[in-house]
């Protein structure tokens, strides 16, 4: 008894301690980021476990995607609202409780249900980046930049670790070990930091969510069922039109409600919606590609053009997309003051789409993967640290959070489909043995190459930018396109 109000004593004694806060929110954080990526090469190891498809097995990425984009933003409202300590603890449990299900799920559905409860703790983010704006003062900034770059590096790190994780422990400790990690995290916020006394009443926009989410759950739904029922039977005809519909009255309810989840009105600028367009074709390409370059490396050589790679293997690709990506981001600020933002954005989905390409027509030798991933870190690098200048320089100052956010949930939902779409595409054709025939993959980053070529077309309307934005409200966009805005969520509001 003694020993527990001494744990008591001392938890009293560090809360309100803004380094103390600091690191259970990187923790919170860092678990978070793990569960993101820690999936990412494993998905063929899960297939073979689950005894299941590598149509279906790609909703373990997809669900968490679809998930998080429909529940960070409400999660994040709610957090401004009842408090944003509260809402954190109750996201790392939620998040604990998703983990210990993808543990020990039995099968494929379960697995799938698991990552979608997973996904719905994705208020992590928002939540701790606002506890730092409210309660770090002349910190905040600092403790931001850091916390954003262990996202980086966090998802990095689990790309990386996925394959010893496997090999010494199975695939169910990819969930164990976070969830151990994210109870820690939640009991720690709980005991040492205080409930933020900012409180931004708010409304949810559950009626918007609804729509959103049945508008894309039966469109994903269509996608993946039309190699196995027919693209033109009654079901997935049937699934194609409720989306239709649905996505008719999502937009319909968000020009009337005073809480959008995306707001209409702001798409009608040119620089928001032209961010928005290239964030979307950016999503579908480079989760698409996170999600499948694995499984081609992974395929056996008897397939005829696979690898036989290991999990450690395969996400050791992956890291040079990653550090490259990171790397470009410094040099970026420069470009956009010599040659504009418009110019930098279309030069970077330009080089991506070539390196899918080159990964759709040149995968013989992995030395050629490595080359094209790099390539392709590169133009997403050049992308994603531009289109944040461009969005807040088209919009008011007061409207930043949401304009930014809005642009990040615009690339989870793009990477939604476009996991789903490279699954249907890869997966039409098996060949005797079991595997894809290789043109699925072929087929499939080709048009991965397809959509960035496009973007680069709709790029070409973004307006002129070359001097960016002070450093301070760029730093608010950079967090918020990562989701990370003040208590709101992906879509938040100042």
């Amino acid at each position: 008894m003694a020993t527990i109000e001494g744990f008591r004593g001392s938890a009293r004694g560090l809360r309100g301690n803004t380094s103390v806060t600091f690191a259970v929110l990187a923790l919170s954080v860092w678990a978070f980021v793990l569960l993101q990526s820690l999936t990412v090469p494993v998905l063929t190891t899960i297939q073979a476990e689950l005894e299941t498809d590598q149509n279906t097995v790609t909703w373990v990425l997809t669900a968490y995607l679809l998930s998080a984009s429909i529940c960070t933003p409400l999660l994040g409202r709610v957090g401004d609202v009842v408090g944003k300590t509260r809402m954190l603890v109750l996201c790392l449990v939620v998040l604990s409780f998703g983990s210990l299900m993808a543990a020990f799920a039995p099968n494929i559905g379960w697995m799938i249900a698991a990552r979608a409860v997973q996904g719905a703790g994705g208020g992590v983010l928002p939540l701790s980046f606002g506890i730092i704006r409210d309660e770090f003062g002349a910190k905040m900034n600092k403790a931001l930049s850091v916390l954003a770059s262990l996202t980086a590096v966090g998802f990095g790190a689990g790309i990386v670790l996925a394959g010893p994780i496997v090999d010494g422990l199975g695939f169910r400790w990819l969930f164990l070990l976070p969830m151990f990690v994210t109870l820690v995290a939640a009991a720690a916020a709980f005991l040492v930091i205080p409930e933020s006394p900012v409180r931004t009443p708010a409304r949810l926009p559950i009626w918007p969510a609804v729509m959103l989410a049945i508008a894309l759950v039966t469109l994903l739904l269509g996608l993946s069922a039309g190699n196995s029922l027919g693209w033109f039977s009654w079901q997935v005809l049937a699934l194609f039109a409720a989306a239709a519909a649905a996505t008719w009255g999502w937009i319909s309810i968000e020009l009337r409600v005073p809480v959008p989840m995306i707001d209409m009105h702001l798409m009608r600028r040119r620089g928001v919606w032209t961010a928005n367009v290239v964030a979307g074709a950016m999503g579908f390409a480079t989760f698409a590609a996170f999600g499948f370059i694995p499984q081609l490396l992974q395929t056996p050589t008897e397939a005829g053009y696979g690898f036989g790679a290991s999990i450690s293997e395969s996400g050791f690709l992956l890291v040079p997309s990653a550090i490259a990506s990171f790397l470009v981001g410094f040099s970026t600020a420069r470009l956009m003051s010599w040659v504009g933002a418009r110019l930098v954005i279309s030069t970077g989905l330009i080089v991506a789409g070539a390196s899918f390409f080159g990964v759709a027509f040149f995968h013989e030798y992995t030395w050629q993967l490595y080359l094209a991933t790099t390539v392709q870190g590169v133009g997403t690098g050049l992308v994603f640290s531009s289109l944040a200048g461009v969005v807040i320089a088209s919009v008011p100052a007061e409207q930043t959070g949401v304009a930014t956010g809005m642009n990040a949930n615009i690339r989870s939902i793009g990477g939604s489909l476009g996991a789903a779409v490279m699954a249907g595409i890869v997966t039409a054709r098996v060949g005797s043995n079991g595997f894809p025939v290789e043109s699925g993959y072929v087929i499939g980053f080709s048009v991965m190459g397809a959509v960035m070529m496009l973007a680069a077309f709709a790029s070409a309307l973004i307006p002129e930018l070359r001097v960016l934005p002070t450093r301070n409200t760029l730093a608010d966009a950079e967090n918020a396109e990562l989701g990370l805005v003040p208590g709101a969520g992906a879509v938040g509001s100042r």
